[in-house]
């Protein structure tokens, strides 16, 4: 018997896309595709976009009121999804990851104290150091054969005892899903040399098919030195709406999130409703959108190869970012500058640290016609025609 697979998910047309007032479609002319900020151009899920008109129509617009329920939702969902099992008493709710990191960083360090992460890696982790005025100790990911951590680099740093260390879990901007033994040896070194460990697994929900998430904090010896910090806003487009999830599996590290201020106030009511309404009745959903994700990655693939085979990527294992190395096409230190001027907005890798030199960040989660459209813009951009380097 064929195996049934989810039917894709429509992209709404064009013109009808840059209507939306969002940053993705507001930030750069209307002559340009803007791949560039981590936004879906996807419909809202038919049970998100109800439970949001359903509140409008009842006025229900004052602010969240979401431990229970939104804990519950979450708990459910990391059961189902990844056999999980958390205690909705666990979930603490924050308006955005951010947030979350950044508060947690707060009650973990104190200004002038080292913090470590992994370049390449979403730029606002360099923000949040400086925002808690900490010493960023850059550890960067291994590349070979894929990007990994790199973990007898991580030991070095830890062994001078940085007071945090930020995890990227599944890693923006390459898409790498870490191993359950890569995670287990982190964890083993938090514990060893007393690293607090602070996952951002905002990605998580977005692993595509052929890889694992593993949660940090089901690893064995997690729960003592590492915190988790979930939202349902890239799987189900809801970045705006302002809700997400701190998360912990002891009493040493629930005593921390206890210092924390109360986000209930600062928590979109709107965000809470449309998270609650993902995890318990979207999973269909985000099935579908898997499944157009890798038809857009192998799409992505066949593009580069017939229009741009001097670019180099590794396939993302989770999300709809692709990390793309242009260094043979030689555009100078800011490809992404380059990409602009030929009406194509991508993020540019310097923005990711060292590392990103030479790489652009682009968002496939769009249409096939866009993407086709886009990357011929690139490769008119490169000098290359559609068969050959150039």
């Amino acid at each position: 018997m064929q195996k049934a697979y989810p039917e894709l998910l429509p992209v709404p047309p064009l013109e009808q896309l840059r209507r939306r007032r969002s940053a993705k479609w507001q930030a750069f002319g209307p002559d340009v595709l803007p791949l560039w900020v981590a936004e879906l151009d996807f419909e809202l899920a038919p049970a998100i976009a109800a439970t949001l008109t359903e509140a409008v129509r009842r006025s229900d617009t004052g602010y969240a009121w979401p431990v229970e329920q939104l804990g519950q939702a979450v708990a459910a969902f990391a059961g189902q999804r990844w056999g999980w099992q958390i205690e909705p008493e666990a979930v603490c709710p924050v308006s955005d990851v951010g947030v979350g990191v950044v508060d947690l960083l707060r009650a973990l360090t104190r200004p002038g104290d080292a913090i470590a992460i992994s370049p390449p890696v979403y730029p606002p982790f360099f923000a949040w150091v400086a925002e808690v005025r900490g010493r960023p100790v850059e550890v960067p990911l291994r590349h070979g054969d894929g990007w990994r951590l790199d973990l007898p680099a991580l030991e070095r740093a830890f062994t001078d005892r940085p007071a945090a260390y930020v995890l990227c879990n599944p890693h923006n901007p390459v898409g790498r899903v870490h191993t359950r033994d890569e995670l287990a040896a982190l964890v083993e070194l938090a514990g060893r040399y007393e690293v607090p460990i602070i996952s951002d697994e905002v990605h998580a929900p977005l692993v595509l098919p052929g890889a694992e998430f593993v949660p940090l904090l089901s690893i064995p010896g997690a729960a003592e030195v590492a915190v988790s910090v979930h939202a349902a806003s890239k799987a189900w487009n809801l970045a705006g709406l302002k809700c997400a999830s701190i998360i912990t599996a002891s009493a040493r590290m629930a005593e921390v999130v206890a210092t924390l201020p109360d986000n209930r106030w600062r928590t979109g009511h709107f965000g809470v409703l449309a998270s609650i309404a993902g995890y318990t009745e979207e999973v269909a959903w985000l099935d579908r959108l898997l499944a157009t994700l890798v038809d857009r990655r192998e799409l992505l693939a066949k593009l580069l190869a017939d229009r741009l085979p001097a670019v180099t990527w590794h396939p993302p294992e989770a999300s709809y970012l692709a990390w793309l190395d242009c260094g043979r096409l030689d555009l100078g230190e800011d490809a992404g500058e380059r990409f602009l001027r030929h009406k194509v907005a991508l993020e540019a890798g310097w923005q990711f640290g060292p590392p990103g030199a030479d790489h652009v960040r682009l968002n496939f989660g769009t249409s096939a016609e866009i993407l086709s459209e886009a990357i011929d813009r690139m490769a008119e951009a490169a000098g290359q025609d559609h068969s050959s380097e150039g």
